[in-house]
Parts: structure tokens; sequence; C-alpha cells
């Protein structure tokens, strides 16, 4: 790690009275120097608990807007504004609304990977973490929901709760590069290996999983588990934070594909100019966010 680009970092964080959030799939040097390293439930709830004046996000857009709906009155910066996330694009607040008049009193549960237009207009929002719980606690009397955009996703919760859902045709580009065969390649090679992977994965993937986590889920369910090997279905950048909190495990990527592009553009340096110039700025229009907010507020409330 370059040191003097970390001292900079860290003496303009606190002349800024900043906070550095970090997703698990970032760059190993970004990890390194996180306040609060997480996922997107984790991140999330510390936007709002922070007494930060200024949030920098090191994910993708989705999730730096996530932070700004819920902490408005922050400056929220992400350090490369073309860090988007391929899923959130596949949705736009237009074309959900034309999809619901398909189908007319049925709740909306979006994923947390939406564009902030989007999840304004959804009844409630949820988290691979989190999104069986949401789904049992706050639909439990509903017959049919609209759940949206990640399809595999939505399978994965469908199958755990058996609620009725209609899906969006959306996926995460990154997971479905992960094939079950190279679950069973791995397998070969690592046969006393746990298989963990991410609920986004393909069905056929998750059929042959020991576990099935957020990356955060996945971070405590390793550390509490008596294996030695893991097979680790998500994006790849994950495996940094596994290797370095559990030194005497080892961990297998099950393809090594599954790599996100976007999660990749922030670094040491992105975030220094961040700091420096104050850019980029999250803002969203106070409409957006009002309305946004209470889908996200009910879900952190369960």
């Amino acid at each position: 790690m370059n040191g003097e680009l970390v001292e900079k970092i860290m003496r303009l964080k606190e002349k800024r009275n900043a906070v550095i959030l970090v997703h698990n799939y970032q760059l190993p040097e970004v990890q390194d120097i996180a306040d609060f390293l997480g996922d997107s439930l984790g991140l999330s709830i510390q936007a709002g608990k922070t007494d930060a004046d200024v949030i920098v996000f090191c994910g993708v857009y989705f999730m730096a807007e996530t932070a700004k709906i819920i902490s408005p009155e922050k400056t929220v910066l992400i350090p490369d504004e073309n860090a988007g996330c391929p899923m959130a694009d596949m949705i736009t607040a237009r074309g959900l609304k034309k999809f619901k008049e398909n189908y007319p009193g049925r709740n909306v549960l979006c994923y947390v990977n939406t564009p902030a237009e989007v999840k304004a207009e959804c009844d409630l929002c949820c988290t691979s973490a989190n999104a069986v719980e949401v789904v049992t606690k706050a639909f439990r009397d509903e017959e049919e929901i609209i759940f949206v955009p990640d399809k595999y996703l939505g399978d994965y919760v469908y199958r755990m709760t058996a609620k009725k859902m209609i899906f969006w045709d959306g996926y995460c580009p990154v997971h479905v590069k992960i094939m079950a065969e190279d679950i069973k390649e791995q397998k070969k090679f690592h046969p006393q290996a746990e298989v963990v992977v991410h609920p986004e994965c393909t069905p056929e993937v998750i059929a042959l999983a020991d576990a099935v986590y957020s990356t955060q889920g996945m971070v405590r369910y390793i550390k509490e588990s008596n294996s030695r090997e893991f097979i680790i279905g998500t994006e790849v950048g994950i495996i940094y934070r596994l290797k370095r909190e559990n030194p005497d495990k080892e961990f297998y990527p099950a393809s090594e594909h599954a790599v996100c592009e976007d999660m990749k553009k922030i670094n040491l340096g992105k975030i220094l100019r961040a700091l420096e110039e104050m850019k980029y700025e999250v803002q969203l229009p106070l409409e957006i966010i009002e309305k946004s907010r209470g889908s996200i507020q009910k879900m952190l409330e369960l």
C-alpha cells in the first residue's frame, strides 16, 4: 500500500470530518483504509448512524445514492462517478410504472440494487442479507408481490418463503458467470471444501451450495465454521477480506471470471482526489429522496 497516499487521505478525512464506507468487493488497498467494511445492508445502517459530515462511499453508484437517501443532510461522495451497476441499469422508474399497471393491487419489493427513482416507486426495499426476512415479516398477508429487479435473488426468496412473486427480468452479470460446472470442477480439486454462494447466483449453482449468504453473511458464517476450506461463489474481491480475517483457512473462487469491473474503479488516488476536491457529490431531487426514503426506512425498521 502507498503509505504517503494513505497518510494524505487520513489527514484530509479528519479535516473534512469524513467517514469511508467500503463494500466487500472493493480493491484490497481500498478495503484496508475502510472505517466500515461490509455489504449493502451493513453500509446502509452505518450511513444512518455516522456523525460524520461527509460520507465517502467506495462501492457503486446506487449504494452512494442509498446513503444520500438515508442521510440527506450529509455530503455523500463517490470517488468514481462511473462506478455503476449493470443490474441497476436494467430497470427504470418509467419501466416499473408500466410493469405495475399489468398487476394492479400488487405491492412492490425492490432489491437495493436499483436507482433511487426506482426505489421511489416501490413499497419496500430489501438487500440480499434480509430479503427472506423482509418477505416473511412484511408481506405475510399478501398473496402475491412484485419483486424487482433480480429474478435469481427473487427465485431464491420464493424457495425460502413460498411467497408467490412476479419477477422483473433482471440479473447480476457477474454472478451468472458462476456456473454449476465451475462448482463441480472445484469440488473435484477440493472435495472437503464447503461451497458458500451468494443468492444472486442461478438456481443451478445454489442447488450445489452448502450455504447461501450475502457477503457479510459469508464473513460471519466462515468465521464461525469449523471447516478449513471454502469454495466462494460470489465476486472475487471478498476473498481478500476472508483470507485476512481467517489466515488459517483456504479459499477458492468458484470462478475467476466473477469480477465486477465497476467495483474495481475506485482506488486510493481517486479517494484522495474526492476528499481534496469534494467530488463526485451525489445529489438527488428532494422529491425522490422523500419518496424512496420510506421504502428504505421501513426495511431498516424491520
